[in-house]
């Protein structure tokens, strides 16, 4: 019979779990240990796909690879020999413990981690928990200031989310597009200025340049829309960063400047799309905080979690679906003068009272399609979704990728859509009103590879548009041509640019080629394509990649067979991307059975909050 590295050895083959996860098994396990090797493969794999941790619960043969391949899952549990045990097997060995020892693997809560995993995770529990339960500075002008700037009204969310940040000293403001979360941080600044007779040390930050750089311009728009004397003003900070930037993000290092020896200087940290963050990220950006540090969370909880591995957000945010304490909603009541109801429920976490979830839309309402397409798809809703469509609302539209003509049309809509800012270069418009421009059209897919994933259509897009006399694509080996538009992988510190930036290539004052940036301060940087970092043409992104950015026409493409990337979570988010129109080419049977298709990523930490 084949052992079990050989079985896994096939795996790698068959592209189930990653060379990396067999090599991982090999550093823990040899032959003597058969199900510890298996073990430790699935549980890298099984890291590799975002989760925290692998339940020992799953640990069985109708689980290892998901069902797609019983006869090779059957021959591998068999060679691990049938285990049942696993705790006892588990601690059985060197590899493992409980977390009370320096080990490779922990085994806690029935739940088995990477030894970096479970120490992220319990210094993110620990930090949200004990902060949830430290009340900061008692305001006796609250009341008054939080009146001032929102107004009186018996039913204010934002009103009630102010007052949640301001009496605690980390909260969560969670709601999705249009409901107000920056306007909320702008007046909330404003209270927390006006309350506080020390200057404050305000930060913002925000997981991607692209996501810094809207937080700026909108905190921007919502300060203005307050008309504050030019004292407030001054006491705000005048742009976001990146949280790489933040922390002192090392080149080639997993390091950074600030730390828990050598912690952040500042008094409030607001972090925007804290949905993009993932678990390591949270562990590092939690340990640089200064320990007085007021720390507010913004982001949309049903958008698509990090890349990387967690839901951080996701997870914090269900310890709000039982509403707040009786005590702590009086409490409210009084600070805002709105209607605040409590409930009394054992076993729920106090993590609740440090969460305000925004319930209103001011962006999208009833006559909106791109709203009530968000609500259908987000409540999992298939036949409401196909009643939306249906509708006749103007700003949504649907292509079924089982007609003819799909495929033409979805390039001739990307012809139209990429024409406007590409004629602006051949125009000789400056570089800032060509990546403002940019926004007006994006399209959006699920994959990286394969005809309908990144690969795919950038190429038959720059096909359609040279076609069309509006771009012309090089010969030879380089691919910059005037109007390629990057996003960048990997983050390069050193030259300011970080994974997700968007540039443009155009000719400079001289006519030689450069690639131009929108930086979060509202300059515009220059840089020479040979210097630029790891980097992708962005004709089409992932919707993973588009999270932080908002386009005027979002164009969302799906594969035409059904893959476990599709869920309601990524189809959301891409909706949630267009502001004023949305265009979805898809399999009707793919895009319903997407809609129906949740998001799991397997934590402990809703439980460690708990």
């Amino acid at each position: 019979m084949t052992g079990v590295s050989g079985l896994l050895r096939e795996a790698v083959d068959k592209r189930l779990i990653r060379p990396l996860d067999l090599q991982f098994a090999h550093m823990l396990a040899d032959e003597t240990q058969p199900a510890l090797m298996l073990a430790a493969a699935w549980l890298s794999a099984e890291a590799g796909e975002g989760h925290v941790c692998l339940p020992l619960e799953a640990l069985t043969e109708a689980q290892l690879f998901a069902g797609r391949q019983p006869a090779l899952a059957s021959a591998l549990w068999q060679a691990a020999g049938a285990p049942t045990a696993w705790a006892q097997i588990l601690l059985g060995s060197h590899a493992v413990s409980d977390g009370t020892q320096a080990t490779p693997l922990v085994l806690a809560q029935g739940n088995l981690y990477l030894n970096r995993m479970w120490h992220s995770e319990g210094r993110v529990a620990d930090f949200i928990s004990t902060a949830a339960r430290e009340p900061t500075n008692d305001y006796p002008a609250l009341r008054s200031v939080l009146d001032t700037l929102f107004g009186q009204q018996p039913e204010d969310w934002q009103k009630i989310a102010a007052a949640v940040a301001i009496s605690r000293k980390v909260s969560v403001i969670s709601g999705g597009p249009g409901t107000g979360k920056t306007t909320t941080v702008a007046k909330l600044l404003a209270a927390l200025i006006r309350l506080t007779p020390t200057p404050l040390r305000i930060q913002l930050a925000a997981p991607t340049g692209k996501a810094a750089a809207r937080l700026t311009e909108s905190l921007g728009k919502a300060l203005r829309a307050l008309a504050l004397e030019e004292g407030e003003l001054a006491k705000f900070p005048a742009e976001a960063t990146t949280l790489h930037r933040l922390l002192g993000a090392q080149p080639n290092s997993q390091r950074m400047r600030y730390h828990a020896g050598n912690p952040l200087h500042l008094d409030v940290l607001v972090v925007d799309e804290a949905s993009m963050v993932d678990l390591p990220m949270m562990a590092n950006l939690i340990s640089a905080l200064p320990a007085h540090a007021r720390v507010i969370f913004l982001g949309d909880r049903d958008q698509l979690a990090s890349v990387e591995a967690g839901a951080v957000l996701g997870d914090i945010c269900r310890c709000a679906e039982a509403g707040y304490s009786v005590a702590w909603a009086a409490q409210l009541s009084q600070l805002t003068g709105c209607r605040v109801e409590g409930t009394d429920s054992e076993g729920v976490s106090h993590v609740r009272d440090s969460i305000c979830l925004l319930r209103k839309s001011y962006r999208f309402d009833e006559h909106s399609g791109i709203g009530q397409l968000a609500l259908a798809v987000n409540a999992g809703d298939v036949a409401r979704v196909n009643q939306t469509f249906n509708a006749g609302f103007a700003d949504i539209s649907r292509v079924s990728l089982n007609s003819a003509d799909a495929w033409q049309q979805l390039l001739d809509d990307s012809v139209a859509g990429y024409g406007t800012w590409l004629r602006l270069i051949k125009e000789g418009a400056p570089p800032r009103e060509v990546l403002n421009a940019f926004n007006r059209y994006q399209l959006l897919c699920a994959l990286r590879e394969g005809p309908f994933g990144v690969a795919g259509l950038n190429g038959s897009i720059e096909r359609a548009l040279a076609r069309h006399h509006l771009i012309q694509r090089p010969l030879g080996p380089t691919k910059w041509y005037s109007g390629r538009p990057v996003m960048i992988a990997r983050n390069d510190s050193a030259l300011g640019l970080f994974n997700g930036d968007i540039g443009i290539a155009m000719p400079d004052g001289e006519g030689e080629i450069k690639v131009f940036f929108s930086l979060p301060d509202g300059s515009i940087k220059a840089v020479q394509p040979s210097r630029l970092p790891v980097h992708d043409t962005a004709w089409a992104m992932t919707v993973h990649k588009s999270q932080g950015s908002e386009f005027e026409h979002t164009a969302l493409v799906l594969p035409n067979h059904f893959l476990p990337v599709l869920t309601r979570e990524l189809v959301y988010t891409a909706i949630t991307r267009a502001r004023q129109r949305l265009t979805l080419y898809a399999d009707d049977a793919v895009f319903a059975r997407a809609v129906r298709a949740r998001t799991q990523r397997r934590s402990g930490l809703l439980a460690r909050l708990s």
